[in-house]
């Protein structure tokens, strides 16, 4: 029953990641497809260069929020309904992969989503709010440095990962969590391979937003 209960949280967090924000607020302010749009990724940076920034905003705080209440929810069933069965830091970093999944391969857009970073945010104010309390301010201190979004958020993904195991509470094993922490990171840096190879090249665009719209 509870690990019936666990995958059934599953579910339920890959359907809210799969709510793409991206592509709902572009579509909101410009009547075009984000994904058609500047470099095609359906996440917070494409929107604030092709919409503007309150729509980019939007997009942000929406993806975080996602992000947490799905871990939110897997939290709070094994916390108040069976505390006592499988520890709830299982199921929230559980919760947490499915809703990055969902967020990446989104069912309600044709499984063509973003990257994970901005719902990320929301996974670790629930599983380590810590890790990702550093990790943002690592983020926002190489976005000053480097002016590149890709690399900070992959700097910062190393970051929160790393942090989540550092600063996990050992109440229960750490492999699960730590395995599921690393495939979140993993799905990370897999969506940004393409942003790596521009990094490797010294190609990649430094920041620059504005609300220029793209045809």
């Amino acid at each position: 029953m509870p690990y019936l209960l666990a995958f059934a949280c599953a579910v339920v967090a890959y359907l809210i990641g799969s709510i793409n924000f991206a592509v709902i607020f572009a579509n909101a302010f410009l009547k075009k497809d984000v994904r058609k749009l500047g470099s095609g990724n359906a996440g917070t940076t494409n929107v604030m260069r092709t919409a503007g920034f309150l729509p980019g905003a939007l997009t942000f705080i929406c993806d975080a929020l996602k992000g947490f209440v799905a871990c939110f929810i897997g939290k709070a069933v094994f916390t108040y309904f069976l505390p006592d069965t499988v520890p709830w830091i299982y199921v929230a970093y559980l919760c947490g992969v499915a809703c990055m999944l969902g967020h990446v391969f989104p069912i309600f857009f044709q499984f063509k989503g973003g990257k994970g970073v901005a719902t990320s945010v929301g996974i670790y104010s629930v599983c380590c709010p810590i890790a990702i309390i550093i990790g943002l301010a690592v983020f926002a201190l190489m976005v000053l440095i480097s002016k590149i979004v890709s690399l900070s958020s992959l700097i910062a993904t190393v970051t929160v990962i790393t942090l989540s195991i550092v600063f996990y509470n050992y109440s229960a094993n750490i492999i699960i969590p730590a395995l599921l922490s690393i495939a979140m990171g993993t799905i990370v840096f897999l969506k940004h391979k393409d942003n790596i190879k521009r990094l490797v090249k010294g190609e990649e665009k430094r920041l620059k937003f504005g609300g220029k719209k793209n045809g």
